[in-house]
């Protein structure tokens, strides 16, 4: 009876563990990331609403942030959207872009429900760093 009680504990520990890790992501927003971003001492300034034409029926939320030291008016986006193939669908268009010639090449990277586009002239260095405070964040 005791390692059947043990046993119970042990799966109702878990359960909770992983049902805390969902609803961690789900509390998350583009603005928790933005602000990580800054903490983490990443240049994401200005954040603004995207407009709706901007993947407006299939994502969540939209923010997009500059980046002063790549220029005037440059940065990027950060996504988030409710489901994986909204998500890939998102990817998928600033990748093929990007394929179409280097003007149009632009750094993407996706964890969880979550997309970061960002301008294609930042070195890849840098975009690692932007990479990684999204691993730490997003569960």
């Amino acid at each position: 009876m005791k390692k059947l009680s043990i046993f119970i504990f042990i799966c109702l520990m878990m359960l909770t563990a992983c049902s805390s890790a969902a609803s961690n992501e789900k509390q998350l927003t583009t603005a928790n990331i933005i602000e990580a971003f800054k903490s983490a001492g990443l240049e994401a300034e200005k954040p603004s609403d995207l407009k709706q034409k901007e993947f407006g029926n299939i994502r969540e939320e939209g923010k997009r942030i500059l980046v002063p030291s790549l220029g005037e008016n440059a940065g990027g986006r950060i996504f988030k959207f409710g489901n994986e193939t909204d998500l890939q669908q998102a990817k998928s268009y600033y990748d093929e872009l990007g394929n179409a010639g280097s003007m149009f090449f632009s750094h993407t990277y996706s964890k969880g429900n979550f997309l970061l586009q960002m301008n294609g002239e930042m070195k890849d260095s840098e975009f690692e760093k932007y990479k990684k405070v999204m691993d730490e964040e997003i569960r």
